[in-house]
């Protein structure tokens, strides 16, 4: 059985906090993405039960092709983690019901044509984005505080390269 991260004595805003910090740009850009489907959620909802069974429908559909052509389709069998198997499915559910959602609203691309649910979109983007910066420079700080080295010689401590790792 797992033990709690309570009986460690670690809160859950430390553990938020030590997410965001490590968080990888690639994960940021797909939180981003969710901050961006949330708020077109919220403003356009259709409570129809074809829209949202349609998008679950082709979110298996899609998600298990993308899970073969990922793990299955070469010589070089690939194990991906439990959240890299839920997003091949979650994308495709909020593609889909994105698209439902704005249908005959307006939209060019992504983009609503009300400028007001757009920077409300970028604003809550930018937050996310400026509060993971903040909180990875105060580690390279912090981390050049315990080497000895002054926070301008240390860099700010990215995450790997392509973003997408475990």
């Amino acid at each position: 059985m797992p033990l709690s991260p309570r009986l460690y004595g670690v809160s859950e805003l430390a553990m938020l906090i030590r997410y965001l910090t490590n968080l990888s740009n690639g994960r940021l850009i797909l939180w981003c993405y969710f901050i961006w489907y949330c708020v077109v959620l919220v403003r356009y909802f259709d409570p129809s039960a074809r829209l949202w069974l349609t998008s679950c429908g082709l979110s298996l559909i899609i998600g298990f092709a993308l899970f073969i052509s990922t793990t299955a389709a070469s010589a070089n069998k690939i194990k991906l983690d439990f959240w890299q198997t839920f997003r091949l499915f979650l994308m495709p559910f909020f593609v889909s019901s994105f698209s439902a959602l704005v249908k005959n609203k307006g939209f060019i691309l992504i983009f609503s044509p009300k400028p007001t649910e757009i920077l409300i979109a970028v604003v809550l983007c930018a937050a996310l984005c400026g509060v993971v910066l903040a909180l990875r420079q105060r580690k390279t700080r912090a981390d050049a505080a315990v080497q000895g080295a002054s926070p301008k010689e240390a860099s700010v401590s990215t995450p790997p390269a392509n973003g997408f790792g475990g």
